[in-house]
């Protein structure tokens, strides 16, 4: 009679041929994801602010993956953006100054300062021991010594004329008293008559006085001197560096910022060499090395970013950790005799440096959970420039010793997360939608098309070629896909959980390479799926034990009142199995309606708990119609000991409350599951297929008998990926799966009586399970009513 609701072995899996094949597309983009696709199309399009991109969809799908593999076929197309360097400002060194260069010049640039630097050591202080050099600063030092000379001569001229003698000592003069043609020293001086001492005396003060007239002006001579010096320095210097930087100048001529540097060099240059490379000025303790490092450390470039030198078109970067410095950079420090101190070329370039003029993709978890990171890359995007600074500055604590001049920042942010943490933002952070206007949603599933698979397919090949794995056999490739619906949990859908398939062809390669085959077949693959569940399966396996050897009581046949086998879904870790419960029920006359003990001792959560709750309404709309529901019931599910959700028990706890309610005993060799509405009609549910495995399992294990078997909703048909030994039983007639859309149609096969149909008189046909349960509650109701009459009468 309800042969019609046995499925038979051939819906029970999904059954495809492999799809013929077709050229390989080099721009597959991403893999069924049509809508995501389009909405990155659309944001990379899109120039104007504001319009940065996030990658919603669930981890494990490939977003990150695929979502890189695209943008980098895009970026390969655009032009490579700007070179930055930062170089020494002169006039405040505390504010390194920023240039732009063209694309792929900043390395060359950096080598070309190099060679500048190297020229200037070999030109210095070589220019300054030439003989036009020597001849020009002897020259300069022989006017002043001329003009000194005769001034003296002048002082020297008019002594004489007073028996006074002259004498000089370097720059020292003194003046001593003559007589018959001789200087005289102190002790012969002494000799002297008072009166020509007094007149020594006399003379030596005057010529003292006509000394300081004619060398009146000496200051300003050796200022002259000086002077004169310094600028035949300055001559010699700017000569020797004019074909230096020449060539230069040539070179850049087209780059604002490089010819404004190298004026600033040339003027700084002066001073450089006058102090550490001129002959006489306390250069001849350096070594080259170190007159080199510190001509360096003061005019080299430090190249942040060059991007045709690194890679041809816009840059993708990826940052996998993005604390503050990471994603902006940083500025290092060094120890100089216990002191830190930095230059311009201890500033390190962030990822946003690096992916400035392309696309940076963010883990949106690490961007929220990071100190600063999202309220400075919110800064950074809506002020459209890169400010390396400490974000712990704010906090008083002072780390940074620069302030390097902003970049101008022009990226695409790509921030990949999941839907909790994106709908999230939307609602808490009033600026999110403002800069991060594009979604691109990433679907769980991907529909079973002859291109998607095609694609699939594609894409399990080539990922075997290029790990290095043996080659896939047509069944291999069969058996992934059936593999990944179900995953899907759907004959017509792929899971977009792409990377487990990939996971199962490296696992079968290692195998296969143990077992010696020439390629990868669907043995190998079987195998590989075998061996993930049996390592993934020690909590199952002890489960299944406990069931047969009685501490976990299941029965698997005979009949029972008020005692149902439902089925369950455990997700623990990696793995996901089933495994059926007992569910009971008790009825008494009372008023308290159907209690859920899971709700009661707070075990069972919300959805679970509609789920019961949903039976007094079927109950009422069923059953109570002419006379009120007055019911006190219990529903358990027995020996569960942890938080039990969702409501794929409620079709269960229906037929075991009837069976209870009724005293009409139910096949303990069937397991249902199902959801149900206040009419009784039968819902899906998901982990359809574990369930399933999990009830079969604990048959098998106790031997098949041909009446063992699983109630399903008729709605979870589609979803059927089942294994292979459920299917041969099913096919050997030791196993048997319903699919019922109805309360009904479950009862009828729980108990093996008609449950029967309501007719125009809104009754059920007598002796249906229906029927008796529409009088016994009748039954509860007048008892109820009789005592209510009793206590009134009291």
């Amino acid at each position: 009679m309800l042969d019609h609701l046995k499925l038979p072995a051939s819906a029970l899996k999904l059954t495809l041929d492999l799809p013929h094949p077709t050229a390989p597309n080099p721009a597959s983009g991403i893999l069924g994801q049509q809508r995501a696709q389009s909405a990155l199309a659309f944001g990379i399009a899109m120039k104007a602010p504001g319009y940065n991109i996030f990658v919603m969809g669930e981890p494990g799908t490939g977003r990150l993956s695929m979502v890189s593999q695209y943008l980098g076929e895009q970026a390969e197309r655009q032009e490579s953006p700007l070179s930055y360097a930062y170089v020494e400002n002169f006039d405040n060194p505390r504010e390194p100054v920023a240039i732009e260069l063209p694309s792929g010049e900043g390395h060359n640039f950096a080598k070309d300062i190099e060679k500048l630097i190297d020229g200037v050591l070999a030109t210095f202080p070589a220019s300054f021991e030439s003989p036009s050099y020597q001849q020009k600063k002897t020259a300069i030092e022989r006017r002043f010594s001329q003009r000194y000379n005769s001034a003296i001569d002048l002082v020297d001229k008019k002594a004489r004329e007073m028996d006074v003698a002259l004498y000089r000592d370097n720059d020292a003069i003194t003046f001593l008293p003559i007589q018959n043609n001789k200087a005289l020293d102190e002790e012969q001086f002494t000799l002297l008559p008072q009166a020509e001492r007094d007149a020594f005396h006399q003379h030596t003060e005057e010529l003292e006085e006509y000394l300081s007239e004619v060398l009146l002006e000496l200051p300003q001579w050796r200022r002259a001197l000086v002077e004169e010096m310094r600028q035949l320095d300055n001559d010699t210097i700017k000569l020797a560096l004019e074909p230096l930087l020449a060539e230069l100048t040539g070179t850049y001529q087209n780059v604002d910022d490089v010819i404004t540097y190298l004026a600033e060099v040339e003027k700084n240059l002066s001073l450089t060499i006058g102090d550490l490379l001129m002959p006489s000025r306390g250069g001849e303790g350096r070594e080259f090395v170190s007159k080199r490092q510190i001509l360096i450390e003061q005019y080299l470039p430090n190249i942040l970013v060059d991007c045709k030198h690194d890679g041809v078109g816009a840059p993708v970067i990826y940052e996998p950790h993005p604390i503050y410095q990471n994603l902006f950079g940083r500025i290092e420090y060094v120890s100089d005799q216990g002191t830190l101190v930095t230059n311009y070329r201890r500033i390190c370039p962030g990822s946003l440096h690096r992916a400035n003029g392309g696309y940076l993709i963010l883990d949106a978890e690490k961007v929220l959970t990071y100190p600063f990171v999202w309220e400075g890359l919110k800064r950074a995007l809506k002020a459209g420039k890169i400010e390396i600074e400490s974000p712990y500055s704010e906090l008083g604590i002072n780390t940074i010793t620069l302030k390097p001049e902003v970049i101008p920042l022009n990226v695409k942010v790509v921030l990949v997360g999941d839907r909790d943490i994106y709908y999230l933002l939307e609602e808490l952070d009033s600026e999110f939608n403002e800069m991060f206007r594009v979604l691109a949603d990433f679907d769980d599933h991907i529909k079973r098309t002859p291109d998607n698979v095609g694609q699939f397919v594609q894409l399990l090949t080539r990922h075997a070629a290029d790990s290095g794995a043996k080659a896939l056999t047509d069944h291999a490739l069969l058996r992934l896909i059936e593999h990944s619906c179900r995953l899907a949990e759907d004959q017509g859908r792929l899971s977009a959980h792409v990377n487990q398939c990939l996971e199962i062809i490296a696992e079968a390669n290692l195998l296969a390479g143990q077992s010696g085959a020439d390629d990868i077949g669907k043995p190998e693959i079987e195998l590989a799926l075998s061996a993930r569940e049996q390592r993934n399966g020690r909590i199952a396996e002890a489960i299944l034990e406990e069931m047969l050897d009685g501490t976990i009581l299941i029965d698997t046949d005979g009949q029972a009142i008020g005692k149902v086998n439902g089925l369950t879904v455990m997700d623990i870790g990696g793995s996901s199995f089933g495994a059926p419960a007992r569910i009971t029920a008790t009825v008494h006359p009372g008023s308290r309606g159907i209690v859920d003990i899971e709700r009661e001792v707070e075990l069972g959560q919300p959805i679970h708990s509609k789920g019961v709750m949903i039976l007094t309404g079927y109950l009422g709309h069923c059953y109570a119609q002419q006379f009120p529901l007055a019911i006190s019931a219990s529903i358990a599910m027995e020996q569960s000991y942890g938080h039990i959700d969702g409501d794929s028990a409620s079709l269960a706890e229906l037929c075991c409350l009837i069976s209870a309610l009724t005293r009409t005993p139910i096949r303990q060799d069937l397991a249902m599951t199902g959801s149900i509405n206040q009419y009784g009609e039968v819902q899906a549910i998901g982990g359809v297929n574990e369930k399933i495995e999990g009830f079969f399992a604990l048959c098998q294990a106790r031997g098949l008998t041909g009446t063992q078997g699983v109630i399903i909703p008729t709605s979870n048909k589609r979803h059927l990926m089942l294994k292979q030994d459920v299917i041969d039983a099913v096919k050997k007639g030791l196993f048997e799966i319903y699919a019922v859309s109805k309360a009904d149609e479950a009862l009828s096969l729980l108990t093996g009586q008609d449950a029967g149909a309501m007719n125009e008189a809104r009754q059920y046909p007598e002796g249906s399970v229906n029927f008796k349960a529409v009088a016994r509650l009748k039954e509860i109701s007048d008892l109820a009513s009789d005592d209510d009459k009793e206590t009134e009468t009291g």
